[in-house]
């Protein structure tokens, strides 16, 4: 086994840096930038039942703590996805672990969504997506109620053939009673976390930057809060975790590993250098000798 190796349920991954769902769409787009094979796994972008073209423009700008997006949950739908776009992956990448995304505004889309994804030959897990912030009705409110998110959890692990991770939400003010409604509802494996709701205005024009208003923020300001969360669930439970939130350095990777995290997702940072990931897994072999690290796994011992 390789030093930067980790397992998780439905992945062996080479390394543990995978970008996060909605940064890399399907993979064609980030393949123009590097070569796939060097990343552990990767997610693709949330799926609904039918496309959407999502919120309107503009839907993403910069701030002084990171970014704001307001997308939407465009897609290309899940008949697409799964007739068209895990083929390419396959067919181009085999190697490669794909992590799909579900998606839906009530239960029983992201009952069929799930369905259709986690049968697809050409899925290795799943996340369910339970927390956007930039939708109505749908996406986080069910990530918000501990007693719903337990039983769309179980709803979509009972049509998967692959492992299910549920994506939790940080807008809100407990994290341990949504991590254990996931678990009791089937969860192999926990993403955390997800944006946090904010916003941004122009002073120039006097209205928000978004035409949404509000958006997710993403960036290194999540960082500390992603670490916290992951902290506290790891204190009742060693439910595989992938960590997400502000990651942009090798050392990042480390932070979160020795907080409870057994995988990281990078997003924001590939927005500002798409090679974000690569530069990563590259320097970490240098950074964890610096520090005395020997294999990523040793860091799954770390408690405090």
């Amino acid at each position: 086994m390789s030093r930067l190796s980790v397992s998780l349920p439905g992945l062996h991954l080479k390394n543990p840096v995978i970008p996060a769902s909605g940064t890399c769409w399907y993979g064609q787009e980030i393949a123009r930038n590097y070569d796939l094979n060097k990343l552990g796994s990767l997610v693709i972008k949330s799926t609904t039942s039918q496309p959407r073209k999502g919120n309107p423009a503009p839907r993403a700008c910069e701030t002084s703590a990171g970014w704001l997006n307001a997308y939407g949950l465009n897609n290309a739908g899940v008949d697409n996805v799964v007739q068209e776009k895990l083929p390419w992956l396959a067919q181009n990448y085999p190697e490669l672990p794909v992590i799909a995304s579900a998606a839906g505004f009530s239960e029983e889309e992201y009952e069929a969504v799930a369905a259709k994804l986690g049968t697809s030959p050409y899925v290795s897990a799943m996340e369910l997506n339970v927390s956007c912030p930039n939708v109505k009705h749908g996406g986080l409110a069910m990530g918000t109620d501990p007693e719903l998110l337990e039983r769309l959890t179980r709803r979509c692990v009972a049509v998967s053939n692959v492992p299910v991770y549920v994506k939790l939400t940080p807008n809100i003010t407990d994290i341990v009673p949504l991590a254990k409604a996931a678990i009791n509802g089937g969860a192999a494996g926990l993403t955390m976390i997800n944006t946090l709701t904010g916003m941004a205005i122009d002073l120039k024009t006097r209205k928000p930057k978004l035409a949404n208003v509000t958006g997710g923020l993403s960036g290194a300001a999540l960082k500390p809060i992603a670490l916290r969360m992951i902290h506290q669930v790891r204190q009742f439970s060693n439910i595989p975790i992938i960590g997400v939130g502000g990651i942009e350095t090798p050392e990042d990777v480390l932070e979160f590993m020795m907080a409870g995290a057994n995988a990281v997702e990078v997003g924001a940072a590939s927005f500002h250098d798409p090679l974000a990931c690569p530069k990563i897994i590259d320097q970490l072999p240098t950074v964890m000798d610096y520090y005395g690290i020997e294999k990523l796994t040793d860091l799954n011992e770390v408690r405090f």
